[in-house]
């Protein structure tokens, strides 16, 4: 029987009522495949996922295909969300067979859980046919399957190691210009972005590129980045009624989104759009972290303070079918109702025209003009026009607000949480809007009450009260993370206290000595097939690279060498091996660390949060900041302290310049004193 009733996973309950016996993944399910000698179907994917709907309805919900999956395999459902570790190792294998990857991710595996068979989406016929041939084979001659899976595994277990450096080496800056040139031939001048569809939006791409264009005042990057988030801005990909970017453009224009919103990406390019701001005081990257971070307040947050995962792609249109993307098209006829005489200005704004056309008579929203230039054209005063887009974005709000809203993954992911709180902060830091501060705490108390446990392990995922899942390297290093830069705008100790608890923790339960990087899963936590490292960035960088950024901040912070140590070798042993820099950006972030311009700095004294909010407001990717209003015992700030007193304290690889006396005459002056 189906036993999926009884998960708290908003995907697993979507197949709760398939003809399918599926089980979910635990040890029980496994351990009935090896007891029974059965073949396992491990079918993954996630709530938001279009084409995980549409093979729940033409296989899954279908009684034929359920009969070949019941009688003759342990049919297993994974949320990629919930056990990312999972979804890692046999997307390797899926790569290796298949050479792409994506969801649904459907792996056959013998009863050991070795995979076999595989790929992503199947049509009816193609999968009960495969289904059915894998069945005869296993029935008639085993050992070339097993044969087979002894191979792909072997392949499974290398395709991450990356080799170690001597550590000797030198962490010679010299290495990235090469990369960043080579990366340069791929940039789409017309757009922005990668010249490739679809597009994603990659924010630690970015977020590189800004800070080594920044940091090597190379303004050909800085004018990149600048055309890339702008025209993200004026896309499809984010929407301008409500707030929040959708998950990736499938054009190169960045029109036509695949409309699922995901946490994780809004809290990235939230934190990506507030530098940014900071570095250009462009009013539009504020319009969209206002929008943004409302979306999320809106409709992504619980009464305890934690954030939910997701909205789906689909969502019900007029004839009452799920649609991808029908809560946030527009057809001509409903905007010239809603918007009367401002219709053909409204068009030109956003593109109802060739332009802006998507199919079946839908337009999604999509600038490629500043309202400054519209407004020149049309003889107008630019706040004038401002003040219209802001009028007819609250209609059609109004009016979408009428409509059947998109389903909701309403649990909540550690790492994902911990994402977006950062993103409050970054947004605090760039707007001084108090209220950003306010609901960044609120959610780390929410991941301290609720996610944190006794016995000092994080835990993965929450809903309605209840957390099933050991926490992975993500949850930790992104709580990490978000935990300094709540320190780094509060002072508050604490919150560097439980960073460094939590490493602590990493580096007895995920730190693999032989290997010299974080496994995924905690040694506490029941084997896979394989050991997952995770060292390559993607949509989400990856959790070692987060890590070794951690730990290079937590070296000064505490003074700690083995941190220090750690970290270096981290990079070494990845710098020397990338080729694609796109997928190792936030490892060059952190080699970045190492530059000669890197400092850190400390205010002390009863100003210092006052001088903090001041230099919080500047693009400053290559300071490490500390201060204290009081005594601290923190080992960077011990007997800097002097009554009475502001002082800046300016060091560089644990040297410091004798300290200066602040006041309001330099305080406008403060960068320069860095």
């Amino acid at each position: 029987m189906n036993q999926l009733s009884q998960e708290t996973s908003p995907y697993l309950l979507q197949h709760a009522s398939n003809p399918v016996n599926w089980k979910a993944w635990n040890t029980n399910s496994l351990a009935e495949a090896i007891q029974n000698n059965q073949l396992i179907i491990i079918s993954i994917g996630y709530s938001a996922c279009h084409w995980c709907h549409v093979m729940e309805h033409e296989s899954f919900e279908d009684t034929e295909v359920a009969q070949t999956m019941n009688a003759h395999f342990i049919n297993i459902k994974v949320d990629r969300e919930e056990h990312p570790n999972v979804d890692a190792v046999y997307m390797k294998a899926v790569q290796i067979m298949t050479g792409r990857g994506g969801w649904p991710l459907n792996i056959v595996a013998l009863p050991d859980g070795r995979p076999i068979w595989g790929g992503t989406y199947f049509r009816k016929e193609e999968w009960i046919n495969a289904l059915e041939q894998l069945h005869k084979l296993y029935q008639n001659n085993p050992e070339k399957m097993i044969e087979y899976a002894e191979k792909l595994h072997q392949g499974i277990e290398t395709i991450s190691i990356v080799q170690k450096q001597d550590s000797k080496d030198e962490l010679d800056q010299n290495r990235i210009k090469p990369l960043v040139e080579k990366w340069k031939k791929s940039f789409d001048l017309e757009f922005g972005g990668m010249a490739r569809a679809p597009k994603f939006m990659m924010p630690n791409n970015y977020q590189f590129l800004l800070r080594y264009g920044y940091q090597t005042n190379d303004s050909e990057l800085l004018d990149f980045v600048n055309l890339t988030l702008t025209k993200m801005a004026y896309g499809g990909i984010f929407d301008t009624i409500d707030g929040g970017f959708s998950r990736y453009s499938v054009d190169m224009k960045w029109h036509v989104p695949h409309f699922e919103k995901m946490l994780y990406d809004n809290g990235q390019l939230v934190s990506l759009y507030a530098d940014a701001y900071k570095l250009t005081k462009n009013p539009l990257y504020k319009e969209i972290i206002t929008k943004t971070l409302g979306f999320i307040t809106r409709e992504l947050t619980n009464k305890k303070g934690g954030f939910f995962c997701a909205l789906d792609a689909d969502s019900l249109n007029e004839k009452q079918e799920l649609e991808e993307g029908a809560f946030y098209v527009w057809q001509k006829p409903t905007l010239q109702k809603l918007l009367k005489d401002d219709f053909e200005l409204f068009s030109v704004v956003f593109n109802i025209n060739n332009f802006g056309f998507w199919e079946k008579d839908n337009y999604v929203l999509i600038q490629n003009q500043s309202l400054e230039e519209i407004a020149i054209l049309h003889k107008m005063e630019v706040l004038e026009l401002e003040s219209k887009k802001k009028s007819w974005e609250q209609i059609l709000f109004q009016e979408r607000e009428k409509r059947s809203k998109p389903r909701l993954d309403d649990k909540c992911l550690t790492s994902w949480n911990a994402i977006m709180l950062k993103g409050f902060v970054d947004a605090y830091k760039a707007l001084k809007d108090d209220n950003y501060l306010e609901i960044a705490i609120e959610n780390a108390d929410f991941i301290l009450k609720y996610l944190w446990t006794p016995e000092g392990n994080l835990l993965h995922n929450y809903k309605n009260g209840k957390s099933t899942i050991n926490g992975y390297l993500e949850d930790y290093c992104f709580v990490i993370e978000s935990f300094i830069a709540l320190y780094e705008v509060t002072f508050e100790e604490k919150w560097l206290h439980n960073a460094k608890q939590l490493t602590d923790y990493c580096l007895e339960h995920f730190y693999d000595e032989k290997n010299q990087f974080f496994a995924f899963t905690s040694n506490l936590d029941a084997a896979l097939i394989a050991k997952h490292f995770e060292t390559e960035d993607n949509v989400i960088p990856a959790s070692n690279s987060v890590m070794s950024n951690n730990l290079f901040k937590l070296s000064i912070y505490f003074e700690n060498i083995y941190y220090k140590e750690t970290a270096n070798q981290m990079i070494k042993n990845i710098i020397s091996s990338i080729d694609y820099p796109s997928a190792y950006s936030n490892w060059l972030n952190a080699f970045l660390n190492y530059s000669e311009q890197n400092k850190e700095i400390a205010f002390c004294g009863s100003d210092a949060l006052d001088y903090n909010s001041a230099i919080n407001e500047l693009y400053l990717p290559n300071i490490i900041l500390a201060g204290s209003e009081n005594e601290s015992n923190l080992p960077f700030l011990k007997d800097r302290f002097v009554a009475e007193k502001t002082l800046l304290y300016v060091c560089q690889n644990k040297t410091c310049n004798n300290p200066i006396a602040l006041s309001e005459e330099v305080d406008e002056n403060l960068k320069s004193l860095l």
